[in-house]
């Protein structure tokens, strides 16, 4: 999996303007394809947890219709996408492509199952809002990253620097429940990762043409890219619907 992570290494020389051509093309709708059906099946599984009353009963505490608290099941539920990210990162160092596949599909059903309380929080209509404006900023985006001609790497190498920072300014947080620096961590996050679609498209782009058309590497990296890129849409919808999202 480390071959695939975000790292700092940089496109090779005379690749910034990559010429398209049909296997990177190829490779790019198999990366959107999965990033696509991963939404979807997210979305299912989030529904079902929020919307299925035994399921949701395992998992949230409801009083009069409204979320009052979590269950230690759905506590679980909502840290394991996390915990399986962590485990992947040291667990699988020489994947295939089949176990890269399966690890994609974990990660996106775990976040999917874990995402129920956004339906029991959020109304229908502002959550349905919010993903459209998450689409469209995702696709301006990561088509930015794909045509631009500068090289990211430096940029992203700040941002993944900012998200760690975001990170410890959320656990802090946890304990100061500042409004204000709730809202400049959502604000921050927002940037942060609308930042990252457009450097890990471009990454994927590189990472094409270092592969050189071996396929069993090509299809980790399919799987790999598709994770990263899914966590940048989850984690950038998330904030937005902060921001934009109208409780029940």
């Amino acid at each position: 999996m480390s071959d695939f992570n975000r790292g700092f290494s940089s496109i090779p020389a005379g690749r910034a303007d990559m010429a398209v051509d049909a296997g990177l093309r190829s490779f790019m709708l198999g990366v959107y394809n999965k990033v696509a059906l991963g939404l979807v099946l997210s979305a299912a599984l989030a529904f079902v947890t929020s919307s299925v009353q035994p399921v949701r009963d395992a998992l949230y505490v409801i009083s009069d219709n409204r979320l009052v608290g979590i269950t230690p099941l759905g506590m679980a539920v909502q840290w394991s996408p996390l915990i399986a990210v962590f485990i992947g990162m040291f667990a699988m160092r020489n994947p295939s492509p089949k176990s890269a596949s399966i690890y994609y599909w974990l990660i996106v059903s775990l976040f999917g199952a874990g995402r129920g309380a956004i339906g029991l929080i959020y109304t229908g209509g502002s959550i349905a809002s919010t993903f459209l404006i998450t689409a469209a900023s995702f696709g301006a985006l990561s088509l930015a990253g794909y045509v631009t001609k500068k090289d990211l790497t430096a940029f992203g190498s700040f941002l993944i620097v900012g998200l760690f920072g975001l990170i410890i300014a959320g656990i802090v947080n946890m304990f100061l429940q500042s409004s204000m620096l709730y809202f400049i961590i959502t604000a921050a996050g927002v940037f942060i990762f609308a930042g990252l679609i457009a450097y890990d498209t471009q990454r994927l782009k590189s990472t094409y043409y270092q592969l050189g058309g071996n396929q069993a590497a090509l299809g980790v990296a399919t799987s790999y890219g598709a994770l990263s890129l899914y966590l940048d849409f989850i984690n950038m919808f998330m904030l937005l619907l902060r921001i934009f999202g109208s409780r029940r």
